[in-house]
């Protein structure tokens, strides 16, 4: 295996491509995208991947090569947030250096369960509850009735329907 300067530091390539006419550069472009956009080439870096892996990627801007973790992983690119600098960068899978094979993957903790839904269940008539509307403001009121998927609350004055999902009780504190 020999040491080779990387691409966009070898003086006889960017020699090369300055004597090239704007069209034989536009259909090397147009090739390097084919090529770079290959399902099997994705796939074949992608099976190394995974969420919450420190890849190294290549900058572009910068012409250099990064470190990252990798927060979101579609079909065509994945996001990488730095571990270096506090930036992320949404990648083509082409500008991930592949993983060393064999290397032990990181261990990768696991999310934090989402809190459950209250459901129909948890509430009975005469609780009192909050709930926040569309535009975002808080009502306190007391369940009048309980629907099969909503509840309608009474906020002294007016009557809502709220889903189960969307209540949250109150204590009252006297």
């Amino acid at each position: 295996m020999t040491n080779r300067t990387p691409p966009m530091q070898d003086a006889v390539l960017i020699e090369a491509m300055n004597r090239a006419t704007s069209l034989e550069l536009y259909q090397l472009a147009a090739l390097l995208d084919r090529l770079m956009t290959d399902p099997r080439r994705i796939v074949a870096i992608r099976r190394d991947l995974h969420l919450g892996q420190v890849v190294r990627f290549y900058d572009s801007r910068r012409d250099t090569m990064r470190s990252g973790r990798i927060t979101e992983m579609r079909d065509t690119h994945l996001t990488v947030h730095g571990t270096e600098v506090n930036a992320a960068w949404k990648l083509p899978y082409a500008a991930i250096e592949p993983p060393q094979r064999g290397a032990a993957p990181e261990p990768v903790a696991p999310p934090p369960p989402a809190p459950a839904r209250p459901t129909r269940a948890d509430f009975k008539r005469g609780d009192k509850v909050a709930f926040t509307d569309r535009h975002l403001q808080t009502h306190v009121g007391v369940i009048t009735r309980c629907n099969p998927k909503t509840a309608s609350v009474d906020t002294g004055g007016e009557s809502w329907s709220v889903p189960y999902g969307g209540l949250r009780h109150v204590l009252d504190i006297d």
